[in-house]
């Protein structure tokens, strides 16, 4: 067990929900523990060693059947889909068990229901902490971190609101496929999802939030957590410009060991690279030397987080991996393969997408791909006015292809006005799923005004038949009587007979003295034309039909569900008239 590592913990929910207050209550509790190990500040994480975690749960070790054997937590200090995003290994995240946030005032929101999809999308076990029972009606706080002793503390009446609430959440996880429950009411952990009531204000709960990720990660996630070797493995978080080191990468490690002096490879927009590690970096908090911003460490122990300053870092990418050098060919060959399944670029047609990260971009394609919506392109970065020229190319070709999305970046100025100018579809978000519905809404909404354009433009179906007696004058213009006996008769439509000869074009139609556009199956009207005269072209009592040519025929023939059964018929006659 001396090899096992610390499990990776992300924290996500909907906004406002208490993700950034629980780790910050993270963090303060430990403090506050005065252990020895207290808690260490990573770069992009915060590491809560097994001894702090022990002493914070001290009145609930109870609930664990064993001893905690890992060495700690180590705590994604980037709340929310963020961290997801740029955390990935090939095919998922590399954390290994998450926090979902939910606020028990309000339950699921939007982004819960995101942090859930990608949840299940890299299969990551997760705890649900229902946050904010300080606020409940009724609830006194305690000065506890453990949920049951504030519990039992609490009047009966707040002790039923929060059983309701649960049991509402329990609700809403089980319509998502999640058998859950209450921790302490659960029957088993590998096929339930426990859900933790606490305050991350108060701190009411985190006892039992810390010592069950703490078991759960030890007990079911044993084979992950074991460093696989000495070989180090990392994902880049961010690239970023420091003051007298230049470009330097804030890493999590995951797995092996990473010293000073080591190489390591990693991926650019022009391939791969490799470098030597001048420095390993955390953040100085040491009263001892203040001035000093970073402290310098000889080696690095998955999992941690960690700034490399090395040199042509240059064009890295946020959310790829790296590795430690040991068969640079091979390894070299491995990331280019991975990273030419992300970076698309592809002869066929289909939508652009930029993103702030690699993970984003491939968590983005896995997405796209469910809901069958094809890639023509991928990118790291802001949106350019190349994009939008590209995107407007395709749109060319196939108006549903083409549309830009961005997701977490910038939209250049100029790419901004070449969009307003050209009409191009530009589709950005910072909620990945979000991304999908407002394209579904956006061509449900184009097909539906394509459809209105073309059924407004494409002479609709009817058959009329001349009145007895309602021959009111022969020519120039003639007007007479009809009824519409199927279909919908429109002003402008020519009129055939039965033969197919086109008589003349309806210039109007007036019913009950009054101009109307249209007259509809049942409706018996006035119509008027120019090229009619009527005893000659048409007798009473003469059933004639909208005439149509080849192509508006074949239009209809693709928009079938426009028309009803009876003009679908009637339809079917017209084109016989007309082809044969």
């Amino acid at each position: 067990m001396s090899h096992i590592r610390s499990p990776i913990v992300c924290v996500l929910g909907h906004v406002d929900h208490g993700k950034t207050t629980l780790l910050d209550k993270v963090r303060g509790s430990a403090v506050a523990a005065k252990e020895a190990g207290k808690i260490t500040q990573m770069i992009g994480a915060s590491y809560l060693p097994t001894s702090t975690i022990n002493s914070i749960s001290t009145s609930v070790r109870h609930i664990m059947k064993t001893e905690l054997v890992i060495p700690g937590l180590l705590f994604i200090d980037t709340p929310g889909h963020e961290a997801f995003s740029s955390l990935r290994e090939r095919g998922g995240s590399i954390a290994d068990i998450a926090i979902l946030v939910v606020d028990i005032t309000q339950g699921f929101q939007p982004q819960t229901l995101e942090s859930i999809r990608i949840l299940r999308e890299c299969k990551t076990p997760f705890v649900v902490a229902a946050n904010k029972v300080d606020l409940l009606h009724g609830w006194k706080k305690q000065a506890t971190h453990s949920f049951l002793e504030s519990f039992s503390r609490q009047s009966v009446p707040a002790q039923q609101m929060l059983d309701d609430k649960i049991y509402k959440m329990m609700g809403q996880l089980s319509e998502h496929g999640f058998d859950c429950d209450r921790f302490d009411r659960l029957t088993s952990f590998t096929s339930q999802i426990a859900i933790v009531p606490i305050s991350a204000q108060s701190g009411e709960g985190l006892a039992e939030l810390l010592l069950l990720i703490s078991g759960m990660s030890q007990k079911y996630l044993e084979k992950r957590l074991h460093i696989s070797g000495e070989v180090a493995k990392g994902s880049i978080i961010e690239v970023k410009e420091e003051k007298g080191m230049g470009t330097t990468l804030d890493v999590v490690l995951y797995d092996g060991t990473l010293e000073r002096g080591e190489e390591i490879a990693f991926l650019t927009q022009a391939g791969v690279k490799r470098t030597k590690v001048r420095a390993l970096l955390q953040p100085n908090f040491s009263k001892d030397n203040p001035q000093e911003k970073y402290l310098n460490l000889d080696k690095v122990v998955a999992a941690a987080g960690v700034k490399i300053s090395a040199p042509n870092l240059e064009g890295a990418i946020p959310g790829s991996p790296f590795t430690e050098v040991s068969d640079f060919e091979a390894q070299k060959s491995e990331m280019e393969k991975h990273f030419k399944s992300v970076l698309l670029n592809s002869e066929h047609d289909g939508v652009i997408i930029k993103a702030d990260s690699l993970g984003s971009v491939e968590a983005l394609i896995c997405l796209f791909r469910k809901h069958s919506i094809p890639i023509k392109r991928t990118g790291i970065g802001p949106i350019t006015r190349k994009d939008v020229l590209e995107s407007r190319a395709v749109a060319e070709r196939d108006r549903y292809k083409g549309a830009l999305f961005g997701f977490e970046v910038k939209v250049m100025e100029d790419a901004r006005e070449e969009a307003d100018n050209s009409g191009a579809t530009l589709i950005c978000n910072n909620v990945i799923y979000k991304l999908v519905e407002d394209y579904e809404e956006w061509v449900k909404a184009e097909k539906e005004r394509e459809k209105k354009e073309l059924e407004r433009d494409l002479p609709w179906p009817a058959k009329i038949r001349a009145l007895p007696d309602h021959f009111f004058r022969l020519s120039k213009p003639a007007v007479f009587g009809i009824e519409v006996l199927e279909g919908k008769l429109r002003k402008g439509s020519s009129l055939m007979d039965s033969s197919g000869n086109v008589l003349g074009e309806v210039k109007g139609i007036q019913m009950d003295n009054k101009p109307v556009d249209e007259a509809e199956a049942g409706k018996k009207v006035a119509i008027s034309s120019d090229q009619i005269v009527l005893n000659k072209d048409v007798k009473e009592r003469d059933v004639l039909f909208v005439a149509m040519h080849k192509a508006q025929i074949f239009s209809w023939d693709e928009r079938k569900g426009s028309l009803s059964e009876k003009e679908q018929k009637l339809l079917d006659e017209i084109k016989t008239i007309v082809l044969f």
